[in-house]
């Protein structure tokens, strides 16, 4: 008895000390998890390769675009813009419990191992969401226990730094679909030429069943395959409640409209405004294309994207998307100097050629204001000085040279003034005007507007024979249009490193006045009769609500308008790359581009109308004489000059008392009253 009593305690003992080994390792245990678990929330995460890539923003901090050496399609969109009915899809066939699951799923994790145990081979996997995220940012696809390892490690890291909507739109973004479709948005563009927000019941169980094998459910070299694993989905979506048998049945006999491949519709967004900004950042500002590729930059910009949906819309609308006839706009804010929108061709897909920037396209007489500027700039003329519109042979040259322009259609109009002249685009009157301030005075004031194209100093320049760029006609008028001060134009604003740092940043410009602001307004004032009655422009007049002044232009192969707002400056050009003829139809096509974009890009802003600068004084004129008005003419017209140039003259045509009707602020109510009834009438 006394040994069986001497033992008891000995296996007590022995007990206890076991208990306290199990306790302590399981409290070690916990302390290594919790100190791993720490360790991995600190530690980073890997660059992915999607984050290696630049990224290009626009004014709103969006994303416009990415930089990617392997060109691959990537197009991030939020989770909002994702369909829901993807959504569940895609939970229900790939990760039922992902909003329950702490980014394992150990009960699937469990139920795998016993099947491939059963088949004693790998036929049934349990990776989340996710698991697949963590391996398809960070990893390889071999199978490797270290690679396991890293697996589990990134996946509890993005699950401890993200939020399970974020891993979702992540992963929704990164997966493939088949055919360099990466993400849901490339995908759903390329198969079904919508984006994902737009699709239906059927199409989101076709998508949501790709990535399980995106060569064997391709729909377009498996359909038979896409279609029972479309079957497959529907069902799973019918098991977790998220429809019912008959929605599914539906959704499994309905006729998807695949688009053939090849002609899916792209999603590129600002795509010229893109390549532009990355010429001007490897070229300009010190970007290697390495770094622009893998640096994982962020290049904010100053493109607008509620201008450039208009611009896009404009062209669109605009354009006939048969034929060879190209396009481009151009519009920079004449404020700041902001690109806002660029659109260089019709289609990007066909042509990636940004004529936007082509120097080779030959203004006409859009460019007749900057000649215009030139010479009410010198005090020689102003908006009355008045010349025959008549067939004329001009001699230049010390009369060693002739040239002999003529007007559109033989129209000639007699004794003309710069008004006129400027409404019904009066070839006659500019060239007269151009020899009479001369071509190497309006070269001069064109370099002061920011046009570096070279211009030959001939009688022809007047009518815009020398090629220019929209978008340096853009920033001239932008110049007109902030009077007289030039702000060079800005794209981008600043680039940060992938650390956040900024590495480049835009000075900001006090802009330099380079014309006299009463010139500019002068011109501005005598422009707005382009949009009225009369007037080259008077077709869109109907469409636009707001002050503008503008001008078109037109050779045998292009066709311009090239006008401004107070907020924005807009050049566009209608023509053919091949110098084919432009017929009077297609040249008609530029001015209501303009106006439908220019009111689309404003519809947010109040109407303004164009500051007057000091400098400016009004004055009434009788529109027969040309002189001061007495208080007896009956038709007046209220003008605007540079200070010194008006008439002081009166007109005698019409007796009365010398004396002018009450000017005061006339200017500025001659502005809100036309536009105003401008406004009411149309």
């Amino acid at each position: 008895m006394a040994n069986l009593f001497t033992r008891r305690p000995k296996r007590k003992n022995r007990f206890l000390l076991m208990l306290k080994l199990f306790t302590g390792m399981i409290v070690l245990l916990l302390i290594a998890g919790g100190v791993l678990l720490g360790w991995l929330y600190q530690k980073n995460l890997p660059l992915a390769d999607t984050d290696r890539n630049s990224r290009l923003l626009d004014s709103q901090g969006d994303i416009i675009a990415t930089f990617s050496a392997s060109g691959r399609s990537y197009e991030p969109i939020k989770l909002n813009q994702i369909s829901p009915l993807l959504l569940k899809a895609t939970l229900s066939v790939e990760d039922r419990k992902f909003y329950s699951h702490f980014g394992f799923d150990l009960e699937g994790m469990g139920r795998a191992a016993l099947v491939n145990l059963e088949h004693m081979a790998r036929v049934q996997g349990a990776s989340t969401l996710t698991q697949q995220l963590a391996r398809n940012l960070y990893l390889s696809h071999e199978k490797t226990w270290s690679r396991k390892i890293k697996e589990a490690m990134y996946t509890a890291q993005l699950e401890m730094k993200y939020t399970k909507d974020e891993i979702l739109q992540m992963y929704l973004n990164e997966i493939y679909y088949g055919h360099g479709a990466y993400g849901i948005e490339a995908a759903s563009l390329m198969y079904f030429g919508k984006p994902a927000k737009d699709l239906d019941l059927a199409e989101s169980a076709m998508l949501a069943g790709i990535p399980k094998g995106p060569t064997y459910y391709s729909p377009y070299t498996h359909l038979d395959n896409a279609k029972k694993r479309q079957k497959i989905v529907l069902g799973t979506m019918v098991a977790t409640g998220d429809i019912t048998q008959k929605e599914a049945d539906q959704a499994a006999a309905e006729k998807l409209a695949i688009k053939p491949q090849g002609q899916q519709k792209s999603n590129l967004t600002a795509p010229y405004f893109r390549d532009y900004v990355k010429n001007l950042v490897t070229s300009q500002l010190g970007i290697s294309e390495d770094m622009l590729d893998h640096g994982g930059l962020n290049i904010y910009t100053t493109l607008d994207p509620h201008a450039q949906a208009a611009a896009e819309e404009a062209v669109a609308k605009g354009m006939d998307s048969a034929g060879d006839l190209e396009t481009a706009l151009v519009s920079i804010d004449p404020r700041s100097g902001y690109v806002k929108a660029m659109v260089g061709g019709k289609n990007y897909k066909e042509s990636q050629y940004n004529h936007a920037l082509a120097k080779t396209r030959q203004p006409g007489s859009s460019f007749k204001p900057i000649m215009y500027l030139t010479a009410l700039s010198s005090k020689t003329m102003t908006g009355l000085t008045t010349f025959n519109s008549e067939p004329t042979l001009f001699h230049y040259d010390n009369n060693r040279k002739t040239y002999q322009p003529s007007n559109y259609g033989d129209k000639y109009l007699g004794e003309i003034n710069m008004e006129q002249a400027i409404a019904a685009s009066d070839n006659i009157y500019a060239v007269n005007t151009m020899l009479k301030v001369g071509a190497d005075n309006v070269i001069a004031t064109a370099r002061k507007l920011g046009i570096v194209s070279p211009l030959e100093s001939v009688p022809s320049l007047a009518l815009g024979t020398s090629p220019i760029s929209p978008f340096e006609m853009a920033s001239a008028f932008a110049v007109i249009s902030n009077n007289g001060k030039r702000i060079p134009p800005v794209a981008v604003l600043k680039i940060t490193d992938a650390a956040g740092e900024v590495i480049y940043e835009a000075p900001k410009p006090a802009g330099e006045q380079v014309v006299d602001p009463a010139a500019a307004y002068v011109l501005t004032h005598l422009m707005e009769s382009v949009f009225e009655s009369g007037g080259t422009g008077n077709r869109v007049s109907s469409i636009m609500k707001r002050p503008v002044a503008g001008k078109t232009g037109t050779t045998d192969t292009d066709a311009w308008l090239v006008g401004y707002t107070p907020e924005l400056a807009t050049a566009v050009w209608v023509g053919f790359d091949k110098g084919k003829t432009i017929t009077t139809t297609d040249a008609h096509r530029a001015a209501p581009i303009f106006a439908q974009y220019t009111e689309k890009a404003l519809e947010n802003v109040p109407p303004k109308i164009f500051t007057i600068p000091s400098g400016v004084v009004s004055v009434y004129i009788d529109e027969e004489s040309g002189k001061l008005a007495t208080a007896d003419c009956p038709h007046k017209k209220l003008e605007v000059f540079i200070a010194g140039t008006e008439p002081t003259e009166y007109c005698s045509l019409h007796g009365g008392e010398k004396e002018q009707p009450d000017v005061k602020n006339k200017a500025e109510e001659h502005s809100w009253w036309s536009d105003f009834k401008r406004w009411l009438t149309d």
